[in-house]
C-alpha cells in the first residue's frame, strides 16, 4: 500500500500554541488595530459633530426702514457666540432672491407699524437650520414684546422627508464608489500589476460610475418621487461623485496597498458623512467639521444635489470643482504612482525594466518544468 504525503498547509502534530503563532501575525494585528482606530474614529466623529449642534454665523438678511435696520443688524451680530451673521437687504423681494440663490439662509422682515414681523426661511436647505433661525428670531422678538410669523418659501418636496433625500442619495453613491474600488482591489491586487492594468481598472470604474449614477437618480426621482424632475442633472452629478470616490480610493490603494481602503473609509465615511450638512447643516456643526465639509466629496455632492433640486443650481460651482478635483487627481495619482512603482520593480528573469517596450516582443519563455510526481 502506498502512502500519500499530507496535502495543503496542515501539518500533523502541531499544537495550539504553534497554530496561534501562525495565526496571530504582526500583519494581522496591525490590520485589527487599524480597524479599531477606524471604529473609534467613527464614533468620535459622529458624536463629536452631532451631540451639541450650535448655530454659528448663520447668514441672515434684515429688511426694515433705515432707522430700524441698522440697530437690528447690530443687535443680531452682537449676540453671544456669534450665532448670526446679519446684513441689510433693500426689500422683501431682494431677501427672497438672496435665500433662493443661497446667499443667506433666512430673512427677517420688520414691520415698524405693527407688532408682528415675518421670518422667511427655506427649509429645503436644511430643516434643522430653519428651526434654529426660528428659535433665535422668536427669542429676540419676545424680548421686544413682538411676535414673529414664519414663512417657508422653499420647503422640501412632499416625498422628501425633512429634506434628507439628497444626503442619503449621495451616501449611496459614495458607498458604491469606494466599495467597488475596494472589491476590484481585493480581487486583482490592491496595487495593479502595471500602469495598463491601472487604466483598465479606472475605465471599468468610469463605466460603473455612469451606470450607478443613473440608477441612483432613477430611484430618487421617477421610482420614489423624492427628488423628481432633475433626472439628467442628478445622473451627471451621480456619475461624477461615484467616479471621484472610486478614483481616489484606487489612488489610496496604489500608494498604500490594502491600508488605502481604510483611508478611503476614513475620508469618505468617518469624516465625510458628519460634515456633509445632511442631518445638520454646516452652520450648526463644530468648527472642525464646518471647515472640512465643503472639501470632501460627501459634502460637496450633498450641496450640489440639494441646490440643483431646490434652488435652481445656485451656489454649486465650488462643489463641482471639488468633485472634479478628486476625480482627476485620483486618476492621475493612481496612474502616476503605478507607473513609478512598475519602473522601480526589478525586471523579471533579467528582462528589460518596466516589462515589454514598444517595438520589442515579449521575452521568450522556457517551458514550465514538470512537477515532480507524487510519492509512492
Amino acid at each position: 500500500m502506498s502512502t500519500r504525503a499530507p496535502s495543503g498547509p496542515e501539518r500533523p502534530g502541531r499544537g495550539f500554541t504553534a497554530e496561534l503563532r501562525d495565526a496571530v501575525t504582526p500583519r494581522s494585528m496591525a490590520l485589527v488595530a487599524g480597524v479599531l482606530v477606524l471604529q473609534l474614529g467613527f464614533i468620535l466623529s459622529y458624536i463629536g459633530a452631532f451631540h451639541s449642534p450650535t448655530p454659528h454665523r448663520i447668514p441672515v438678511a434684515v429688511v426694515a426702514p433705515d432707522r430700524v435696520a441698522g440697530p437690528v443688524v447690530a443687535r443680531l451680530n452682537g449676540l453671544d457666540g456669534d450665532p448670526v451673521k446679519a446684513r441689510t437687504s433693500g426689500s422683501e423681494q431682494d431677501a427672497r432672491r438672496a435665500i433662493l440663490e443661497r446667499d443667506v439662509e433666512a430673512a427677517i422682515i420688520i414691520d415698524p407699524r405693527g407688532g408682528t414681523d415675518t421670518l422667511l426661511v427655506a427649509s429645503a436647505g436644511g430643516p434643522a437650520l430653519s428651526s434654529t433661525a426660528q428659535l433665535i428670531a422668536e427669542r429676540l422678538e419676545t424680548a421686544e414684546h413682538r411676535q414673529v410669523r414664519v414663512v417657508d418659501i422653499r420647503p422640501p418636496g412632499a416625498e422628501d422627508g425633512r429634506g434628507l433625500s439628497s444626503f442619503y442619495l449621495v451616501i449611496g453613491w459614495i458607498v458604491g464608489g469606494y466599495l467597488v474600488a475596494a472589491i476590484l482591489g481585493i480581487a486583482g491586487g490592491a496595487r495593479p500589476a502595471n500602469p495598463h492594468r491601472t487604466l483598465i481598472r479606472l475605465g471599468a470604474l468610469a463605466v460603473y460610475a455612469v451606470v450607478s449614477g443613473l440608477g441612483g437618480a432613477v430611484i430618487a426621482g421617477p421610482v420614489l418621487g423624492a427628488l423628481p424632475g432633475h433626472l439628467l442633472a442628478l445622473w451627471a452629478i451621480g456619475a461624477l461623485v461615484v467616479f471621484a470616490t472610486a478614483a481616489a480610493t484606487v489612488a489610496f490603494q496604489v500608494l498604500f496597498g490594502m491600508v488605502g481602503i481604510g483611508l478611503a473609509i476614513l475620508v469618505f465615511v468617518v469624516l465625510g458623512n458628519p460634515s456633509a450638512g445632511g442631518a445638520y447643516p454646516k452652520p450648526l456643526l463644530p468648527a472642525f467639521w464646518r471647515a472640512i465639509g465643503d472639501w470632501i466629496p460627501t459634502g460637496a455632492a450633498t450641496t450640489a444635489v440639494r441646490n440643483i433640486v431646490y434652488f435652481s443650481g445656485h451656489d454649486i460651482t465650488r462643489a463641482l470643482w471639488v468633485l472634479a478635483a478628486y476625480a482627476v487627481a485620483g486618476a492621475a495619482v493612481a496612474y502616476g504612482a503605478s507607473a513609478a512603482r512598475h519602473r522601480a520593480e526589478p525586471p523579471p528573469s533579467g528582462g528589460p525594466p518596466g516589462g515589454d517596450r514598444p517595438g520589442e516582443g515579449p521575452a521568450p519563455r522556457d517551458a514550465a518544468p514538470t512537477a515532480p510526481a507524487a510519492g509512492p
